[in-house]
């Protein structure tokens, strides 16, 4: 069975004067460990897709399963119990709190989770480490470059080791050379055993992944 198993899809917006079909019944199967990587021009629903992947938007048809349980069927507080446990989230403007140091932003997701703040120190040390970022638990985001602050914020969407990273355009705002080295850490990742399913709109990126799926107006392609 696959991880992820999205069935006929669809996601409908009204916009006040029209229907906008972001999405039109969409399948897409993605297994245990893979990379996968979703392309497409602006406006062909890659983004949208996302957040109904991770558990944010709920369609307007369709199922979305993961790891055999239909997400959008659990209540309200079930399903953010479900992204807290299974889902880690990277975003292209990083999201990172300017007054938090680096340490204190990947300890955020734990907040909500019963261990010790010792315990919650460690896993963000840990998880900073796996980024690159063991020598600057102490800085504030201002006090990084902006590769550095993509790092905290993959650090902290691991932070929880979750089965499934979704980024958004994590190098959307990074110079080739520093997007480089972010998609090799997501394949670093990958390797160790890290689910990965990151919409782009850089070409070069999907040389990182498995498999690349295309998106033309709602549809794949």
């Amino acid at each position: 069975m696959a991880l992820i198993e999205i069935s006929k899809v669809t996601k409908l917006y009204n916009s006040g004067v029209e229907i906008i079909e972001a999405l039109r019944g969409i399948d897409i199967s993605i297994e245990t460990g893979e990379f996968i990587t979703i392309m497409g021009q602006s406006g062909s629903g890659k983004s949208t897709l996302l957040s109904v992947l991770g558990g944010m938007n709920h369609p307007t048809a369709g199922d979305v399963k993961m790891a055999g349980i239909a997400i959008y069927q659990l209540p309200g507080e079930k399903l953010a119990d479900f992204r807290a446990q299974n889902l880690g989230f990277v975003f292209q403007s990083f999201h990172l709190i300017s007054y938090l140091t680096a340490i204190e932003n990947v300890m955020l997701p734990l907040a909500i989770i019963q261990m010790s703040s010792a315990a919650k120190k460690t896993a963000a040390r840990t998880a900073l480490e796996r980024v690159g970022l063991g020598n600057k638990l102490d800085r504030l985001p201002n006090q990084l470059s902006g590769g550095e602050q993509e790092r905290v914020a993959i650090a902290r969407a691991i932070v929880n080791n979750p089965h499934i990273l979704l980024a958004d355009e994590p190098t959307g705002n990074l110079d080739s050379k520093t997007s480089e080295e972010v998609m090799a850490l997501f394949r670093e990742l990958n390797c160790a055993g890290q689910t990965v399913v990151m919409v782009t709109h850089n070409p070069e990126n999907g040389k990182y992944a498995d498999r690349t799926i295309n998106l033309k107006d709602g549809r794949v392609g």
